[in-house]
């Protein structure tokens, strides 16, 4: 007989639970929710059974078994974290600016364009850093434009981040001159908070996308941000996913990973171009 989980609980929540909920999560998603996860799980999802008036776990992994696949959706949405701000790890933009887009701009191309995909784009923080990068960089090279393809799994941050609007504390860190330049302060009753001036908007296309299940999207990109993302994930997975990215990235494409993933063992696709920054072969 399986035993609740030793805690004082609201609901019962048993290692049943837990295990079925690790399971579904790491089948749909990729995800591995490790045991000292518990506790983060039950406290998280404990708010959407109240939210559906559900009595107890049993029926929600009876709701998420079923065909409702929205709940499936804030299930994710409930157990990741998302975690960023503008020019996060500001020395992957340094190499957009001082490397990437001088390189992209002396070579014979087709198209004077250059593509970027940030995959788990979170609340827009990184997309709109990487538009204004390429905004400054690109206005060098008349003629040059851009397009950044941001996708996340989860689909209320991708609402946030569509619609561009952020508490002036999240861009604290910006200098005055990209606030004034890139932002609208809120007035009256949206005092305190800013929002990303249309121009920066009309050249990123927001999507909600599974790394992990199929997905056909059209490369080739020049430059793929995917940072702290893969953390999620197992091995396998990993493997999986950086062979599907190298296939839609252009020869020697700059790809950006978080500060504390590496490919060692994980793709032989790429070499090291910096500090977390890989170059794709061929």
């Amino acid at each position: 007989m399986v035993q609740a989980l030793d805690r004082a609980t609201e609901f019962r929540f048993t290692e049943d639970d837990f295990q079925w909920l690790r399971l579904v999560a790491n089948k749909h998603s990729g995800i591995v929710l490790a045991d000292a996860k518990r506790n983060m799980i039950y406290s998280r999802l404990t708010k959407r059974l109240r939210q559906l008036n559900l009595s107890s776990f049993s029926e929600y992994r009876q709701l998420l078994d079923g065909s409702d696949s929205r709940e499936f959706g804030e299930f994710i949405n409930a157990i990741t974290t998302n975690l960023t701000s503008f020019f996060r790890e500001q020395h992957h933009f340094d190499h957009l600016a001082e490397q990437t887009i001088p390189e992209l701009v002396m070579q014979p191309r087709r198209e004077r364009r250059i593509r970027v995909w940030s995959a788990g784009c979170s609340t827009g923080e990184e997309p709109y850093s990487i538009a204004m990068v390429l905004e400054k960089g690109l206005s060098k090279y008349p003629g040059w434009s851009y397009d950044i393809l941001a996708t996340d799994l989860d689909t209320q941050v991708l609402q946030r981040a569509a619609a561009g609007i952020y508490t002036e504390d999240r861009g604290s860190n910006l200098d005055g001159a990209i606030l004034k330049r890139w932002f609208q302060r809120g007035q009256g009753c949206h005092s305190g908070r800013i929002r990303v001036k249309p121009e920066l908007q009309r050249y990123i296309r927001f999507q909600q996308l599974n790394l992990v299940q199929p997905w056909k999207v059209d490369g080739p990109f020049d430059v793929l941000f995917c940072r702290n993302v893969v953390i999620y994930f197992d091995k396998a997975t990993q493997q999986k996913l950086f062979d599907k990215f190298a296939d839609v990235l252009a020869p020697g494409a700059a790809l950006h990973i978080g500060h504390s993933e590496t490919l060692h063992q994980v793709s032989d696709r790429f070499r090291l171009a910096g500090k977390t920054t890989y170059r794709k072969l061929g």
